[in-house]
């Protein structure tokens, strides 16, 4: 019985220790990433620059969600289409509040729903479909309603984004595929409908195209492209984004990535790092949108670094393709940071005045121009390989799966693993072990009688 109390007391103060300390910090930064709080007053804000519109061009409409929506599911397709400037290319949403994309960037949508049905009387030529959570159902209900009003039109959905689509009862009976994570946590499992794919980048089925994680995306928006804009619109796209891997659009099929034990340095940075590193990005008008997309969804995505938008800008900052950011803090008041991100090609010429401001304030933190010297590489190259750097290697090749970024070309140095993140649970374990070694000799073993006692009569 005693033996049975003492497995109890092990097994129960080993779950409390490491369990609930992991379990805790993983909710704690998983919410941080997707639901990250604004902690600075929101601005006055008067101008929202909108594209000019174009009658002679398609329309896209990219969707933006309550209370976030995937960084770079939004800002990827939205840049691709703006880039061929042959769409007009507007980021749409429930309502014109402010919105925000996971990692902590907020921006102001063009139109709601029912201001781009006024303005163009008909459907949006195409639908890009993000991954959006669906956790507050009157707050996403919105979106789900706009897609299936729209259902004729052409309908993209980017990686988690397929979830989504399929949730509109869009894809019944159709083929379709969705990010990895979500075959092996049996998300798909809720759309049985649906004849899902797990062996390539991309699928096209009639009206609906869907693309597999993240930079699978990449391909699907190429492969819409190249059907209607012709395939050298696509390659021009491509090489302009110095892409590596347009062999995908031309044959999506590749070998399925599964939860597997590369999970588990992702798990545990979101459970055991205790320290983030704290990063600001500099926000500035003209700026690069995939290039800002990559801090993001690099740094913070990896459980390892909490983002900070900055700027001295009152108003929205506009994007080289005409989005409007909205800075979460000033120079004056920005938090304590240990880097500071001025993301872009060609940051250094645009940034110079807002260097010197940032430098002038007192800021010890020197700005670091994180795409100098790539404009030959994809814009997520650098960013990786220095996430090895500040982190480990481990943490930066799930980054780049994560990513589904089937790059060869990288060149990762630095710690093999992450000491603290694997450091914290071997810790925790220890702490587990000595605690329940007290708690049995000070409270089971107790009860157990001692020797025979002197007194006991024995015959002499």
């Amino acid at each position: 019985m005693k033996l049975l109390l003492r497995v109890v007391v092990y097994v129960m103060t080993f779950v409390i220790l490491f369990g609930g300390v992991g379990a805790f910090g993983y909710i704690r930064s998983n919410h941080a990433y997707w639901i990250p709080t604004r902690q600075s007053p929101m601005p006055a804000l008067q101008d929202v620059s909108i594209p000019e519109h174009n009658p002679k061009k398609p329309t896209v409409a990219v969707l933006l969600s309550n209370p976030t929506t995937e960084v770079f599911d939004f800002m990827v397709p939205y840049e691709m289409f703006a880039m061929t400037e042959s769409y007009n290319v507007y980021a749409v949403a429930p309502d014109k509040n402010m919105k925000t994309l996971s990692g902590g960037l907020d921006l102001m949508p063009h139109y709601s729903f029912d201001e781009l049905d006024r303005f163009l009387g008909k459907s949006p030529d195409l639908i890009v479909i993000p991954a959006m959570p669906m956790v507050d159902e009157a707050k996403y209900k919105p979106v789900r309603e706009w897609i299936q009003k729209h259902s004729d039109t052409k309908l993209l959905s980017i990686c988690a984004g397929g979830l989504n689509l399929a949730d509109t009862g869009l894809l019944k009976g159709k083929e379709a595929i969705t990010d990895w994570k979500s075959f092996d946590y049996h998300e798909i499992d809720k759309y049985p409908e649906t004849k899902w794919r797990r062996d390539v980048r991309y699928v096209a089925d009639g009206n609906t195209v869907a693309s597999a994680a993240l930079t699978s995306g990449i391909d699907a928006v190429l492969y819409v492209i190249s059907q209607q804009l012709g395939e050298p619109m696509a390659e021009k796209i491509a090489k302009e984004m110095k892409y590596p891997s347009y062999h995908f659009v031309k044959n999506p099929k590749v070998d399925p990535y599964y939860v597997d034990r590369t999970e588990l340095i992702f798990t545990f940075n979101q459970a055991f790092q205790w320290n983030k590193k704290s990063a600001g990005v500099l926000l500035y008008n003209g700026m690069d949108d995939g290039a800002l997309t990559t801090i993001f969804d690099t740094y913070a995505a990896s459980g390892t670094t909490k983002v900070y938008t900055i700027s001295d800008a009152k108003q929205p900052i506009v994007t080289k393709n005409h989005l409007n950011l909205v800075t979460r803090y000033q120079m004056s008041n920005a938090p304590k940071l240990d880097r500071m991100f001025v993301p872009g090609v060609e940051a250094e010429s645009l940034t110079a005045e807002d260097v010197k401001q940032w430098n002038k304030k007192g800021n010890n933190v020197v700005p670091e121009f994180i795409h100098s010297g790539s404009a030959h590489r994809f814009i997520f190259d650098a960013p990786l390989e220095d996430l090895a750097k500040q982190e480990d290697v481990l943490t930066a090749k799930y980054g780049a799966k994560r990513l589904e970024y089937r790059a060869t070309n990288l060149n990762f140095e630095g710690k093999p693993f992450s000491y603290e993140a694997f450091g914290i649970p071997i810790l925790l374990s220890l702490a587990a072990l000595l605690t329940t070694f007290f708690l049995d000799k000070r409270f089971i073993r107790k009860g157990r009688r001692g020797p025979m006692s002197n007194d006991t009569n024995v015959p002499k």
